[in-house]
């Protein structure tokens, strides 16, 4: 599996699983289409590791801060 489908909302307890996951990947994937809200670990786990988004989340201010990182690979619209 070379991708990761965050959804609903994601807790702190997520991302040392998802920092794991990501690092064990040679070209990681993240779908957060059906993503809530992220943990602000989890978004630092996101923005340090810099996978391949194949969706951005639905939530405005959290694909605009994807987005505006610059290094994220990030899809073209939420979804």
């Amino acid at each position: 599996k070379t991708s990761a489908a965050l959804e609903g909302h994601v807790a702190v307890d997520d991302a040392e699983a998802l920092a794991q996951w990501l690092q064990k990947q040679p070209a990681p994937a993240v779908h957060m289409g059906k993503c809530e809200h992220v943990h602000g670990s989890v978004l630092q786990v996101l923005l340090a590791l810099n996978p391949r988004l194949s969706a951005l989340p639905a939530a405005p201010w959290l694909a605009a801060a994807l987005q505006q990182s610059g290094d994220l690979h990030a899809a073209a619209a939420p979804g």
